[in-house]
C-alpha cells in the first residue's frame, strides 16, 4: 500500500431514507377498496455515517443484510444521493455494483465493452488500446461476439470485471457480485485486486465472505442497523463480528 495521508473518500454525517410502500394499489378500484394499501413508511437505512478512507486503503464494509452496506457504496458512486450530509471522492472512480449494469442485452460483448468503458470516461482510442487485454482477461473467447442476453451470470461478471479493472481508476467500489462465477475466475479476480492494491489503488469492498475480507483488506467497517458499530483492523473487526453474529 502506498503511504499517503490524502483522504480519497470522505463521508460526513450521511443519512439516507427510502420510502417503502405497503402493497401499493395499481388501479382506481383497488385504491377505493383497499385505501390502506397506499400507505408508505420511511425507512432510514443510514443514520449519521462518518468515514474517511485514505489513498491506497483496501476497506471492507461488512454487516448482515439490511445493515446499509450496499446503500453506502451506491452513495459513494453518486448513483443515489444522501438525504443529509455529503460524500466527497478524490480521483477517478470505477464500480462493480450490479451485474451487467450498463450492458445492452441485444449487443455483443465486444460492443458492450465500448458502451461500458465509455460510461467510465474512456475515449474510443483508449478502449481500442485496451480491448485485447479486456477480452483476454474475461476468458470469453468466441462468446465475446455473442449478444450478452445469451450470457450466464458468470459470463456477465467476467465481462463487467474485465472492463472495470482496465479503466485505470484511482478508486474501485465492488459489491457482492464477485461471488458469482467459477472458483478459477474468482481467484483470478482476487489476485488482480491484490495487484491493484499493491499499485496504491483505493478499494471499498462489500462482501459476506469473511475469508475474502481477511485476504484482501487491511481495514474493516462493520455496519449495524445503519450505523458504524466498529471500524478498525480487519482481524479484530471480523473476529468480533463473527462472535456476535454466530
Amino acid at each position: 500500500m502506498q503511504e499517503n495521508s490524502k483522504d480519497t473518500i470522505i463521508v460526513e454525517d450521511v443519512y439516507k431514507t427510502f420510502n417503502v410502500y405497503m402493497d401499493k394499489a395499481n388501479t382506481i378500484k383497488e385504491k377505493l377498496m383497499f385505501f390502506k394499501r397506499n400507505k408508505k413508511e420511511k425507512r432510514q437505512v443510514l443514520k449519521g455515517i462518518n468515514l474517511q478512507i485514505k489513498q491506497g486503503e483496501a476497506v471492507a464494509l461488512i454487516g448482515v443484510n439490511g445493515s446499509g452496506k450496499s446503500t453506502l457504496l451506491k452513495l459513494m458512486t453518486k448513483i443515489i444521493y444522501p438525504n443529509k450530509g455529503k460524500i466527497i471522492t478524490n480521483g477517478k472512480l470505477t464500480s462493480l455494483l450490479e451485474l451487467g449494469a450498463g450492458f445492452h442485452p441485444d449487443f455483443s460483448g465486444r460492443e458492450n465493452i465500448y458502451f461500458n468503458a465509455s460510461i467510465f470516461g474512456l475515449t474510443k482510442k483508449e478502449i481500442d488500446e485496451r480491448l485485447d487485454n479486456i477480452i483476454e482477461f474475461s476468458e470469453l473467447g468466441s462468446y465475446i461476439d455473442n449478444p450478452v442476453r445469451t450470457y450466464s451470470s458468470g459470463m456477465y461478471m467476467r465481462l463487467a470485471f474485465s472492463v472495470a479493472i482496465n479503466v485505470n481508476a484511482d478508486i474501485l467500489l465492488i459489491d457482492e457480485i464477485l461471488s458469482v462465477g467459477d472458483q478459477h475466475f474468482q481467484e483470478k479476480c482476487f489476485n488482480k485486486m491484490k495487484e491493484l492494491k499493491e499499485q496504491g489503488k483505493t478499494m471499498v469492498f462489500v462482501t459476506h465472505s469473511m475469508e475474502s475480507v481477511k485476504n484482501l483488506c487491511d481495514r474493516a467497517v462493520w455496519l449495524y442497523e445503519g450505523k458504524i458499530r466498529m471500524d478498525g483492523n480487519t482481524e479484530e473487526v471480523v473476529n468480533e463480528y463473527i462472535k456476535v453474529t454466530t
